[in-house]
């Protein structure tokens, strides 16, 4: 899992920060890419990386905010250009559906995949064999989500000594003893894999939340995310200005992620009114209440590492 932020801006784009998009690479997992996001010139902020539309399978609408998706009728049609002919599902509060229909139908675009697209309301929004998407709606002027990515726990290490103890030697055995709870082998011996498998490795948590005003209601859905993406658009001695607005500073996110128990903290969304040599200051903020916290810049890459 990695995470690659193609822009970070708040409200409208800056020389440094494009507005709003954060693509979820996991092509190692299931080989494919999910969105966050997609404010103007997503896709302009696509080419400066290897990411492929056309792997983009998913596109999560935190808001119906124009700069989190005024970039995604470009890069819908676009995608029909560049070899996308998979499906692709859009989740959205309610009108994102209107809007993607308007837009497509006003533009004559027509594209070239099965597209589904899916109002939010809170809760699990889908589960697999290795992920389960939940959301939760935030405290916004409009209605805004946050999105929590949960990968399953995977299957332990094999005790390969052990196996080896009982003369069963590597080769294509192993990989059949990993995928069954019960193999025979051709010597008629019964092998059990739970006698020969380490304990689970636990999947990786992701939490990303959309434009929110800071609220301690917002603690148990990012709690133990070993990543929280959350919007720090003002520095900390702009509190009154952040809840007028409905947004949250720098502070409110690091203490959110404290309280939360996550191990690490990126902040986003950053307001253009803060410049670069300003940059430290915000940062130095949040890690004043929580230290293992970065300050994302477009085209930042992170991977979501699993915890030992």
């Amino acid at each position: 899992m990695e995470l690659i932020f193609l822009g970070t801006g708040a409200g409208v784009p800056s020389k440094e920060r494009n507005v709003s998009a954060i693509a979820l690479s996991i092509l190692e997992e299931v080989n494919n890419i999910w969105l966050f996001d997609c404010g103007e010139a997503t896709q302009h902020q696509i080419l400066h990386t290897s990411i492929k539309p056309r792997k983009i399978n998913k596109i999560f609408i935190t808001h119906l905010h124009g700069d989190h998706l005024f970039g995604l009728p470009g890069l819908l049609s676009s995608r029909s250009f560049q070899g996308g002919d998979s499906p692709l599902t859009i989740y959205g509060p309610k009108g994102i559906k209107q809007f993607i229909d308007v837009s497509l139908k006003a533009s004559g675009s027509h594209l070239t995949y099965p597209l589904e697209i899916i109002e939010l309301s809170s809760g699990i929004l889908f589960a697999d064999s290795q992920f389960e998407v939940s959301c939760q709606k935030l405290e916004h002027g409009v209605p805004s989500y946050g999105f929590r990515i949960k990968e399953k726990d995977k299957i332990g290490e094999l005790k390969v000594d052990k196996l080896k103890d009982i003369g069963i030697t590597p080769g294509p055995i192993y990989k059949k003893i990993k995928e069954h709870e019960t193999i025979e082998l051709s010597d008629g011996r019964i092998i059990h894999r739970k006698d020969f498998i380490g304990p689970p490795k636990k999947g990786r948590v992701l939490s990303i939340l959309g434009d929110t005003r800071s609220t301690s209601k917002n603690v148990s859905f990012i709690e133990d995310s070993d990543v929280l993406i959350h919007e720090a658009t003002f520095e900390d001695e702009a509190q009154e200005q952040a809840r007028k607005y409905f947004h949250s500073t720098t502070t409110e996110a690091a203490q959110l992620a404290k309280d939360g128990h996550v191990k690490k903290l990126i902040l986003t969304h950053i307001s253009s009114r803060y410049q670069k040599e300003d940059l430290p200051r915000l940062l130095k903020e949040a890690q004043a209440i929580f230290p293992n916290t970065t300050l994302a810049e477009d085209f930042s890459r992170f991977n979501v590492k699993y915890q030992h």
